[in-house]
């Protein structure tokens, strides 16, 4: 690209002329349009309703409506996966998609009441005394 003669031209005017255009940018020739996982979501990050670790455990409460209103391909995805008691990790390696947005979905479907969820239990508070006096014990009573 020649630099141009006028010192206030932008220089990125020329290059757009040789940009593909916009519809040839996001298409790949095996999957077709590529849609963006935050187009999915509608822009959100963080679910609506739920704290999904990647071992948060997520079951479908019935089987995948039919013509659920608010509900995209994927959402129908995480319920028919979900017929049987899955991972938050699981479901997003099947889905191929970011964790995030697997979040979000999940928050969605819990919202609407189409799946259940158990978090993990947490870890043993590890300042409480009375566990450290159990293990002593234990190691004794060997």
């Amino acid at each position: 690209m020649m630099p141009p003669e006028d010192p206030t031209q932008e220089p990125w005017v020329e290059e757009t002329a040789t940009r593909p255009p916009v519809h040839d940018r996001f298409l790949d020739e095996h999957a077709g349009p590529m849609v963006r996982p935050y187009v999915m979501t509608s822009g959100r990050i963080e679910p609506t309703r739920g704290k999904f670790d990647l071992i948060t455990l997520v079951v479908a409460v019935g089987p995948e409506p039919e013509g659920a209103i608010g509900l995209g391909p994927e959402h129908l995805a995480i319920i028919r996966l979900c017929q049987s008691v899955m991972s938050v990790a699981e479901i997003t390696g099947h889905l191929d998609l970011p964790v995030a947005t697997v979040r979000v979905m999940l928050g969605d479907l819990l919202d609407k009441g189409f799946v259940s969820m158990q978090e993990p239990e947490p870890e043993a508070d590890m300042h409480d005394i009375r566990l450290y006096k159990a293990v002593i014990d234990g190691l004794r009573a060997l």
